[in-house]
């Protein structure tokens, strides 16, 4: 007997695992936002330095921030239609209520978090209680802020709010060695992500993408179905209040300015492998998905590729993402057909396992990922 023959099984078993990951909707994105930035590089080799670097993730914040607000929503099997227009509706509250007063500051951003606060509330409560779809509450939430704003500022730009106020967006760490600017945004993009990756392992996270596996088995293990899902959407409009807050520093005030961001966020976090009608997902998913999109968007621009096509990309994009996740999907559901999946569950549920030191219990999850929660009674959701 060869005694290499183990080894040489081993790594095939590796190598096939490494492809079936990479093959994964969650591991493609990865590959192709290498693919894209390595075709940035080329195309313009200055993108690679730190500077470059940092502006770029400082443009990306604000649709990040939104991705990882949708992303709440859409895996706990809903949808937030309003977050562009609540977007909207802040900067021009920023500029309207702060003017050139900075001493004005502090006391809009409460008002506009609060804000945020109660427009999730609404379309949480009129989404669970209500039982209104979420698709239709939003849409009109969307039309309601919308219209009011144009009557507020009849369709025109109104200047920008005091620069103590803009800095938030466009400022910065000076004097750093390597870096001559750490902007303020990525420092909020990553306080952003930390508390979205940790509430994400909170019972609340699971909780969440249980409900969009299978609410009624939630709601029988004793979960409050309407006040986890209303919360999902309170984060969703607070993202979008962080984002608009950051749009201000650089995009100005313009009752066009988060116009097309509730698209782009579930552009973002479709490609970043999390499923349409909820139950799986990731926050890295989509935080992925972001920074995949907007990569993409600027290599366009270095290729000369028109802006008007942009609505069009992120289209084909939605249609080629669903397609292939379903396409995966059903693979696996072909794989395990004793296993007691539900239909609407993409994966498999975890074995139990004896759990020791260092071990992942069976309600948990490695890092940085989070996957559809399986019981039959509902009962390992809500731990």
């Amino acid at each position: 007997m060869n005694p290499r023959t183990p080894e040489t099984h081993l790594g095939d078993g590796e190598l096939r695992r490494l492809i079936g990951r990479a093959a994964d909707p969650r591991g493609a994105v990865v590959v192709l936002l290498i693919v894209i930035l390595a075709a940035i590089v080329v195309l313009n080799p200055s993108f690679a330095e730190p500077g470059a670097l940092m502006r770029f993730i400082q443009r990306v914040s604000p649709i990040a921030i939104v991705a990882i607000g949708q992303y709440f929503v859409i895996v706990s099997g809903e949808f937030d239609l309003s977050m562009g227009a609540v977007v909207t509706a802040q900067v021009m509250t920023a500029g309207y209520l702060i003017g050139e007063d900075g001493s004005k500051t502090v006391p809009v951003l409460l008002l506009m978090l609060v804000l945020g606060v109660v427009i999730g509330i609404v379309n949480g409560l009129a989404t669970t209680l209500l039982k209104v779809p979420s698709f239709i509450v939003t849409l009109g939430t969307m039309l309601v802020l919308h219209g009011g704003i144009m009557w507020w500022t009849g369709g025109a730009a109104t200047g920008n709010p005091a620069e103590s106020f803009r800095q938030i967006g466009r400022g910065g760490i000076t004097g750093l060695p390597i870096l001559d600017l750490l902007p303020y945004a990525v420092l909020i993009l990553v306080a952003v992500i930390a508390f979205a990756v940790w509430i994400s392992y909170r019972p609340f996270g699971r909780t969440v993408i249980a409900i969009g596996d299978n609410a009624q088995a939630v709601a029988f293990a004793g979960a409050n179905v309407w006040r986890t899902k209303t919360l999902a959407f309170v984060l969703s409009s607070l993202s979008a209040t962080v984002a608009g807050v950051l749009l201000v520093g650089y995009a100005g005030v313009h009752p066009s300015v988060g116009q097309g961001y509730e698209f782009t966020a579930i552009t973002a976090v479709v490609l970043g492998g999390v499923v349409l009608g909820g139950g799986r997902g990731s926050v890295l998913g989509a935080l992925t998905g972001a920074f995949t999109l907007e990569s993409l968007f600027t290599l366009l621009n270095f290729t000369s590729v028109p802006a008007t096509m942009r609505d069009a990309i992120q289209g084909g994009i939605i249609i080629a993402a669903v397609a292939y996740s379903g396409v995966v999907f059903a693979k696996k559901r072909r794989r395990t057909p004793h296993s007691n999946v539900s239909p609407d569950s993409p994966d498999p549920p975890e074995q139990p396992s004896t759990t020791s030191a260092g071990e992942t219990s069976p309600g948990e999850t490695p890092a940085g990922e989070t996957s559809s929660i399986q019981s039959t009674n509902g009962e390992d959701a809500v731990r």
